[in-house]
């Protein structure tokens, strides 16, 4: 679907009698060899000016130039001539001559060529040797060619002999095999065009060369076939006709050559091996085919293997080759060509009549008509030879090389340009075409109107002056478009770099073309990618090569370019390499055309591409909620089909698409707009509710108002089936049609039991009709309930759907007060059951009887005693108020009922014990000192509780005599304080210790990271040395699975999704972690995070004691004991101070760690804060 079009060309006129040309890959000029008055001239052209390099004396007349080769990287010119002789040329000489003769073969060379990496020259002499030169001209390989080379290739011959000797009989064609040949080549020589010329081609990776040349002694052109060493390899089968030319195709898979027939020329190809591998005939002239005019001189590749060059006497064709078929593209009236050896459609012309050397540049290019809506037809035109393949793609997507019209042209098409005659559509409201044609002979101008079948019409032709365009006026190209974004051009560049201005929007671009709201482009990657336009190049935002995450990249196949695009139809036409088409809608442009039909409110057009293209209908509102739901009539009117409304409402779901799937095809600007807050949810009740408003105003189809309902969240069943219900009894007759459409938009076992909830035993039945149910069991179970009275109908029902409450109602209605109780029991009804028989006192206690029963089994003790309290049952209140470990409540009901003294002292005792167990030291020293009297107990439990004050109070109060008051303090309070000193003393010794040992192993651990990060987080923190025994270590939840040694470490995954590591951990890792932390693995990754978090937890026990330390200290002063207040105080000091060094150390240095979701939302850490502890003055310790 590609022409060939001149994009570059410069010339200099005057330049007489040129014998070669060679290119300069490192400079880009052009250097040609010409006869001058006797002289050999060797010439530069930069493009500008031309530059002598050498000149020396010519040969004897007539001579030829063979070969022409200019070296780079050493500025000199390797010259073969015709009579033997290979001269060098050096532009810079040091040491050495500028021109040398390096070497003369006597018998005369008739084809030479120097290898792709210009390591060795191959040359065929007069004589039939084939020698090979290296770089210094040193002779590497000389061998004959001789008649015993064609017996290298044991060809099979597949005729069947000859046709004197074959059966003729009845039906003989019809049994023939078709893939046998009607006759066998013998090889002989073609009767004209044959020059006797010998030729040489390498392939491109210098691997293989081959000669084709005649054998003299069996009158047969051969191609041999030597590998870079000098070994033959192969030659061809024989082919009749075959003549001079040779090209293998740098890919290296074929190689061409010509063959001639008395009707007819074509180009033939030959693998490696020699057998033949197709053929395409090449394009009549308009003039007599002689040996002396028109005769094919050469075959020559271009660089990249795309262009087949054919030098005629007089012209030269450019052929291309697409889906099997050869394209003729360009025919160029000068008969010398010389492809650039880098880029792949430059190359030099020489016209040898007008003493003209031409430079031309080409590009592949697709001539596409406009791509504007509503003009997109996909218009495409392709040049073969004297015919134009047209095709619309809007209309038929015909693949090359087919088209739906063809022009035939008085000449070779060279270019072509199809723009719209006018921007209006014409009388058949399809755009009419006017298609420009540049020809070699002039210029033509046809019509195209899509809009009838007559195809193109010619409507002007214009002929050169002087016969051909390109001698006349230079012209090698009609004018086009520029294209631009905004103020900036967009450029391709021969590297593939896509450039917008100055900026480089993408590398290893392929190909490109415009939208009126894209900017789309194929990547050597493979991919399709979506730009929007912008004003200012900086703006263009292109997407990430994330195909499977962002909708404007999409991968595509393999070498794939672009060829058209129709926007109006939301479809891309791509071309594969082979030259097979593809067109595809991608979700960038489905979806710009989706949100412009919304803005213009043309809903219909984008329901039916939403539908078509399966892109999700929550865009239809979520592009524009507000609007939408202002134009839910209009979307009625415009979509009409029930199918279609109710396909959207039940494609309907909460998630606001243009947030989250759709967001990326957004401009940035629309998405920065689009970043609304998000609306309350209930989105699809409101639109459920929209259209429920819309659809009761128009009176619509029943089954759209029930979709509306059914499509709710949740879904409104009941609403359905009562719309059902109304129209049964109406009378209307799609009452079956409105049932089986409802069971197909719901669960028909749900709508089975929200029928029967209705009580509607007719529309029941019509739902179990469509279900899978037996008929043998809901049948009789209908039977009965239709025999039941209303009440107990409804009963039964309800008990049968699980609905329970509401059938206990049924229960109260039938005043069936017995069964109502069972039913609460069964059913734990007792708070519903309350509630209806709350004026009714009798029942009330009744039912609250049953419901404290049912609490005291359940183990809710408290609400157990109140219910008890209530009736009066003050033993169970009691019995219960201890289960709760409410002792207050339980001694005052017992103390009101009243109680024996033993066993209301038993009970005090069993509440003491219960206190006990629960550290409620406080609650065992009251009921002691309240209930039970013993004053020495209650001290003891004051003291364990830190609580010295009460307990003096307690002492001082109790009794009046001072010498039993002392005995208690010296046997009471005294050994308290001395028993809550050693166990503050051993915590504050432990605390001590254990600081000591965290806090260095912290610093070290750090150290160690900062000097060898790798080790650190391999797991490899001690260098094998054993850890400390007083150091605890224990992983944290961060996973130790998989991964690379960076994500164990910050728990995150390589993988491209948006979820985290712990999202993906199984339940059973899960609980393989908490095991590894709970023992505690030591040297582990996770060793300085447990440290650091076993410093805080330290930290806040210290906090908690310090009330604790400061109520002991102060009593122990009061009881005389200083010393010891002094050293609980002191130890006290010192651990607060080596808290607050160790936080100031730790927790500045901490570092940030990468957490996941579930920890983020578990656990926040923060700095501790060290609490001041308070001093007494009188210990005279200090600041």
């Amino acid at each position: 679907m590609r022409n060939l079009r001149c994009i570059q060309h410069s010339s200099i006129a005057n330049v007489t009698a040129i014998r070669a040309t060679a290119w300069d890959v490192s400079t880009d000029n052009l250097l040609f060899l010409r006869d001058v008055e006797g002289l050999i001239r060797l010439e530069r052209w930069n493009g500008d000016d031309l530059h002598e390099i050498a000149c020396w004396d010519a040969p004897q007349s007539p001579y030829k130039i063979v070969d022409a080769h200019f070296f780079s990287d050493t500025e000199s010119a390797c010259i073969t001539f015709e009579n033997g002789d290979i001269v060098v040329v050096r532009e810079h000489p040091v040491d050495e001559e500028r021109i040398e003769i390096v070497g003369s073969i006597d018998a005369g060379i008739s084809a030479a060529a120097w290898s792709p990496d210009e390591e060795l020259l191959v040359i065929a002499t007069k004589a039939s040797t084939f020698l090979y030169l290296t770089r210094e001209y040193g002779d590497l390989v000389n061998t004959e060619l001789t008649a015993q080379d064609l017996e290298v290739s044991d060809h099979v011959s597949v005729g069947w002999g000859k046709k004197e000797t074959q059966f003729k009989g009845k039906k003989a064609r019809a049994l023939r095999d078709p893939t046998l040949p009607d006759t066998v080549d013998d090889g002989r020589l073609a009767d004209s065009n044959e020059l006797h010329e010998t030729t040489i081609s390498w392939r491109g990776d210098g691997a293989y060369v081959a000669v084709n040349a005649i054998e003299a002694s069996m009158q047969r052109r051969v191609i041999r076939i030597y590998s870079r060493e000098g070994v033959l390899d192969s030659v061809t089968e024989p082919v009749n006709g075959l003549i001079g030319p040779l090209s293998w195709r740098p890919a290296g898979n074929l190689l061409a050559a010509v063959q001639v027939f008395e009707e007819k020329r074509q180009v033939v190809f030959f693998e490696r091996n020699g057998l033949r591998h197709g053929q395409f005939p090449l394009a009549s002239f308009d003039r007599a085919q002689t040996s002396g005019e028109g005769a094919i001189r050469s075959l020559q590749w271009n660089v990249d293997s795309t262009v087949l060059a054919i030098s005629y006497d007089d012209r030269v064709q450019l052929w291309t080759m697409g889906n099997y078929h050869w394209y003729l593209k360009q025919e160029l009236f000068e008969p010398t060509l010389r492809w650039h050896p880098e880029k792949p459609l430059a190359f030099a012309l020489v016209s040898r009549s007008t003493d003209r050397i031409r430079r031309l540049q080409y590009v592949s290019d697709v001539c596409a008509g406009p791509i504007l809506p509503p003009l997109d037809c996909g218009l495409v035109v392709v040049i073969d030879g004297k015919t134009l393949k047209v095709t619309p793609f809007r209309q038929a997507n015909i693949p090359p090389p087919m088209s739906l019209y063809e022009i035939s042209l008085s000449g070779t098409a060279n270019d072509v340009l199809a723009t719209l005659k006018s921007p209006e559509l014409g009388a058949s409201q399809q755009p009419i075409f006017k298609i420009q044609v540049l020809h070699p002979f002039g210029t033509s101008t046809y019509l195209l109107d899509l809009g009838t079948s007559q195809g193109p019409q010619k409507i002007e032709e214009r002929e050169a002056s002087n016969g051909t365009i390109s001698n006349s006026k230079e012209i090698f190209t009609l004018n086009r478009p520029s294209s631009a974004v905004g103020r900036h051009d967009i450029v391709l560049t021969e590297n593939g770099s896509l450039l917008a201005g100055q900026r480089i929007l993408a590398r290893g671009c392929t190909s490109y073309l415009f939208t009126p709201l894209h900017l789309i482009f194929t990547t050597s990657q493979h991919l399709l990618k979506f730009v929007h336009i912008a004003e200012d190049p900086e703006d263009l935002e292109v997407p990430p090569d994330t195909p499977e995450s962002d909708e404007r990249c999409r991968s595509i196949e393999r070498g794939a370019k672009l060829v058209t695009a129709m926007p109006s139809v939301f479809a891309v036409v791509l071309q594969m390499p082979r030259g097979n088409l593809e067109t595809i809608y991608p979700r960038a442009l489905v979806l710009a055309g989706i949100r412009g039909s919304i803005d213009e409110r043309n809903y219909r057009k984008a329901f039916l591409a939403c539908r078509n293209q399966r892109v999700d209908m929550n865009i239809l509102h979520d592009h524009q909620p507000d609007r939408f739901i202002s134009s839910v009539g209009m979307f009625i009117d415009q979509i009409k089909k029930v199918e279609h409304i109710d396909l959207f409402l039940s494609s309907l779901r909460e998630e606001d698409v243009s947030k989250t799937m759709y967001r990326e095809t957004l401009r940035v600007e629309e998405r920065q707009q689009n970043d609304r807050p998000d609306a309350p949810s209930g989105k699809v009740n409101r639109i459920c509710d929209a259209f429920l408003e819309a659809l009761y105003t128009r009176k619509a189809n029943v089954k759209n108002v029930i979709t509306a309902q059914v499509c709710r969240s949740p879904p409104d069943l009941d609403a359905g089936l009562l719309e059902i219900i109304r129209l049964r009894d109406n009378g209307s007759d799609q009452v079956d049609a409105t049932v089986e459409h409802i069971c197909f938009l719901a669960d028909v076992n749900r709508l089975y039991d929200n029928a029967l909830g209705l009580y509607d035993l007719r529309l029941t039945l019509l739902i179990a009709q469509q279900s899978q149910k037996d008929p043998r069991e809901y049948l009789p179970f209908l039977q009965n309930l239709q025999r039941l009275e209303p009440s107990r109908q409804r009963f039964s029902i309800d008990d049968g759907l699980g609905r329970f409450k509401k059938a206990m109602r049924h229960l109260f209605d039938l005043n069936a007060f017995e069964e109502l109780k069972s039913y609460t029991t069964r059913h734990n009804l007792h708070e519903e059951a309350l509630g209806l028989y709350r004026y009714d006192e009798d029942k009330f206690s009744a039912i609250m009887q049953l419901y404290a029963e049912h609490l005291k089994t359940t183990s809710q003790c408290k609400e157990a005693a109140i219910a008890f309290h209530y009736l009066d049952d003050k033993a169970q209140a009691s019995e219960c108020y201890r289960l709760a470990n409410q002792w207050q409540d339980c001694l005052s009901v017992a103390s009101s009922i009243p109680m024996p003294a033993n066993q209301f002292h038993s009970l005090a005792e069993t509440l003491v014990q219960s206190s006990i167990e629960t550290k409620d030291f406080r609650a065992a020293a009251t009921i002691h000192l309240d209930y039970l009297r013993d004053i020495r107990s209650a001290a003891k439990y004051f003291c364990k509780d830190y609580l010295f004050t009460e307990a003096f109070r307690t002492i001082t109060l109790s009794f009046s005599q001072l010498q039993s008051q002392a005995d208690l303090l010296t046997s009471v309070f005294d050994p308290g304080l001395t028993e809550n000193m050693a166990s503050i003393t051993e915590l504050l010794a432990d605390c001590k210790a254990q600081l000591a040992a965290q806090v260095p192993r912290i610093r070290e651990l750090r150290e160690k990271k900062k000097e060898d990060p790798l080790a650190f987080l391999e797991g490899d923190i001690n260098e094998g040395k054993d850890i400390p025994d007083d150091v605890s270590l224990a992983p944290t939840d961060a996973s130790t699975m998989g991964g690379s040694l960076f994500t164990r470490y910050t728990n995150r995954t390589t993988t491209g999704t948006a979820e985290t590591g712990a999202s993906r951990r199984s339940s059973k890792n899960r609980r393989r972690e908490e095991r590894k932390k709970a023992r505690g693995k030591k040297g582990s990754v996770y060793e300085e995070e447990y440290l650091v978090n076993s410093v805080r937890r330290l930290v806040e026990r210290v906090n908690s004691v310090g009330d604790e330390v400061g109520r002991l200290v102060e009593w122990m002063v009061r009881r005389k004991m200083v010393e010891r207040a002094r050293a609980v105080e002191g130890a006290m000091v010192e651990v607060v101070g080596m808290c607050e060094k160790a936080v100031e150390e730790v927790f500045s240095g901490e570092p940030s760690k990468e957490k996941t979701v579930e920890e983020e939302q578990h656990e926040k850490l923060e700095i501790p804060v060290v609490k001041e502890s308070g001093r007494l003055p009188f210990l005279g310790l200090g600041s």
